[in-house]
């Protein structure tokens, strides 16, 4: 019998593959893409720019030893399956690995599949296909666009203004954050009054006057209108509407990242690591499974196999007026429907029934997807509101109460809230006096800056990038040190707000969303064979090449800053410089004189001693640390002062006692409660 390989990406992946697949196959993983655009060539590019631009790739350095292994195993088998994820950048990696592997005459195929779990692994298996060459080209597009345009605006940023990065995705997504900001520095603030009828079990609020809406702006203005009330607010109209809630769709990338971090506080990049795991495989208790569908994905399409075995299971599990549909929505800007919205792979999968499975993050993540989809095939919530109008003289005023008549999604979707109120019974010609007339002063709010869900809904909006490159770019925003976070709003630094301003001069076509949009648009029409590659990188580099040499010529440098100090090698003004390690002295003499100001070394700060024998190797003592660096910088640990023959570490203060369930050290956490070191396998607390 004929042997034949698997290549997939990841190597949990290949590990729940195997077990589905059987003995005639061996399922190596690539670890991701093992080949990139070289660095050498005109520019650095790592493209032969006189022969329309065709690429030249070498096998990135860490991947060498990988890429033997792949090879020996293909020389050892009859058949080669390349089951890489299915998007565009997935039929790259395939692309990749049947270029070098020396795969030769072999057979080989492209296996695609949207689900890890056994029939949908053993389905894709039996209908392979040929790697598909124009999604290839639109990513080898994308990513020759990219080095054109990373590679040159970076360098000349690098030279003229000290920042260490630019990109198309990356630039444009600063700059919405940027120009958010001088919204908010040009805001004005509006001074406004509102008044409001205070009655004995509600509050009404004025709405109108002489049946023009209500746009206070001074006390005196406030003041003068309430001195025309009287005692009397007739109820002019009692009226009552049922309002419906219609559920949400099915997760997206988009969507996904954006709930997480709203409703579990998950950074982007957190979400997408998660669902990974999900997607590859989770060990329940016979068999490995993916519990999730793909997790990158624009589209909200739910298939057939899983809808209607998901909406019989509502009707059993919650009742027949709970069974809703298969919702569509339109079709919007960029999203490519290769696949479906991300969903659990059963819905037998219940959240409670993988718990144990499953970490606290994994678990708050799937119940999250899981919820979501399931609300997606449910019917509306229903609302009952009530709206009063009580006037009095020229002055009409508005309550509102409501309450939920049918719950509909939200039986399952708990993280959707609303908000009840009640009003007392009222009757229309009913004649009420009020407790007191209040009247507040108020002022208009700057624009909020943008929190990581909004930034994405936003890239989103826009069409800047892709759903998988929104955490990424996201993240080198942050390491770049163009943004700083603040109360989890993205603030611009003054680096950011200088690069901008100067991409802004000399590039403002690359960084405009509007044109990132129109690239996406592009790729997309490379990937249905309706635009060729060559064309579109020809005609952006005889544009883009221009404008270096312009912003090369004309843009001005900038000088570094001095220090106050003077060379005393040379005599040459001090000046600050940046480095990958970060800020240090040096003389403005450079290259004739390479004097580095040396720092002084920060005295040391002895460790207090606890007078605490160390449990673990019963010689060194337990002593009082202060970390130095990392995230932790700052905080006070507790560790073994014999450190680092004994590696010992408690996340609180040791109480010298030991735990009378497992004889570990007691210690007291940042809480206040006194536990088990040991908290992973004995778990002992104190009771207060």
């Amino acid at each position: 019998m004929s042997q034949k390989l698997v290549i997939v990406e990841s190597p949990s992946k290949s590990k729940t593959i195997e077990q589905y697949l059987g003995p005639d196959y061996t399922v190596l993983s690539s670890k991701g893409h093992i080949r990139d655009l070289a660095i050498r060539g005109q520019g650095g590019l790592g493209l032969d720019i006189d022969n329309d631009f065709q690429p030249q790739y070498e096998v990135i350095k860490e991947k060498k030893k990988v890429v033997a292994d792949l090879k020996k195993a293909v020389h050892k088998t009859d058949e080669v399956f390349l089951a890489t994820d299915p998007d565009r950048e997935g039929e790259a990696i395939s692309w990749h690995l049947f270029q070098t592997l020396d795969i030769g005459d072999r057979p080989t195929h492209r296996v695609i599949f949207n689900e890890i779990t056994r029939d949908r692994v053993l389905e894709a298996f039996e209908h392979p296909r040929d790697i598909d060459y124009n999604l290839v080209s639109s990513q080898e597009t994308r990513r020759i666009l990219d080095r054109i345009i990373g590679f040159k605006l970076s360098k000349l940023l690098q030279n003229k203004i000290k920042s260490k990065s630019a990109g198309r995705v990356q630039s444009a997504t600063l700059k919405i954050i940027v120009d958010k900001e001088k919204e908010i520095q040009a805001f004005v603030p509006e001074e406004y009054w509102k008044v409001q009828a205070q009655f004995e079990l509600f509050n009404a609020e004025l709405a109108k006057f002489n049946n023009t809406k209500v746009e206070l702006s001074s006390e005196q203005e406030t003041n003068e209108l309430v001195a025309t009330l009287d005692d009397n607010y007739l109820v002019a109209t009692v009226e009552q509407r049922e309002r419906k809630r219609e559920t949400k769709l099915p997760f997206t990338t988009s969507s996904l990242q954006q709930e997480a971090s709203n409703k579990l506080n998950f950074s982007s990049r957190k979400t997408m690591l998660i669902a990974q795991r999900l997607y590859e495989g989770i060990d329940l208790a016979n068999e490995t499974v993916g519990l999730i569908t793909y997790m990158r994905t624009d589209s909200i399409r739910l298939s057939e196999t899983f809808s209607y075995p998901a909406i019989k299971f509502i009707e059993e599990e919650y009742g027949k007026a709970y069974k809703g549909y298969i919702r569509k929505a339109k079709k919007s800007l960029n999203v490519q429907d290769a696949h479906e919205a991300i969903r659990p792979t059963s819905v037998f999968h219940r959240p409670k029934d993988v718990k144990q499975y499953l970490s606290r993050d994994e678990y708050n993540l799937y119940k999250l997807i899981y919820n979501r989809t399931l609300a997606s095939l449910m019917k509306a919530a229903k609302i009952q509101v009530t709206d009063v109008l009580l006037t009095n003289q020229q002055a009409e005023f508005k309550a509102s109460a409501q309450e939920v008549v049918f719950d509909g999604y939200l039986k399952v979707y708990t993280y959707d809230t609303v908000q009840t109120s009640q009003l007392p019974e009222l009757t229309e010609g009913d004649v009420l006096t009020a407790l007191n007339v209040e009247t507040t002063q108020n002022f208009t709010s700057p624009p909020a800056r943008y929190s990581e869900a909004r930034l994405i809904k936003e890239m989103e909006d826009l069409g800047i990038g892709r759903p998988s490159t929104y955490s990424q770019t996201i993240s080198t925003l942050k390491n770049r040190k163009y943004v700083s976070v603040k109360e989890k709003r993205f603030i611009p630094t003054e680096q950011g707000m200088l690069t901008i301003e100067k991409l802004d001069q000399f590039f403002s076509q690359i960084v405009s969303a509007d044109y990132t949009a129109r690239m996406e648009k592009v790729l997309d029409d490379i990937s249905e064979g309706e635009e060729h590659q060559t064309r579109i990188v020809t005609q952006f580099y005889n544009s883009f090449i221009p404008m270096v040499e312009n912003a090369n010529k004309n843009m001005e440098k900038i000088a570094p800053k001095y220090t106050g100090e003077d060379c005393p090698k040379c005599g040459h003004k001090m000046v600050f410089r940046q480095s990958k390690y970060g800020t240090f002295e040096a003389c403005s003499n450079f290259p004739a004189c390479k004097y580095i100001k040396t720092k002084e070394k920060e005295a040391r700060i002895e460790p207090k001693t606890t007078g605490i024998t160390c449990p673990k190797c019963g010689t060194g003592e337990i002593v009082e640390r202060v970390a130095k660096k990392g995230r932790n910088a700052g905080k006070t640990f507790y560790a073994c002062n014999n450190f680092p023959k004994c590696r010992n570490m408690l996340f609180g203060k040791p109480t010298g006692e030991a735990c009378p369930e497992c004889g570990r050290l007691l210690i007291e956490n940042d809480k206040g409660e006194v536990v088990c070191s040991n908290s992973k396998e004995c778990g002992f607390v104190v009771s207060k």
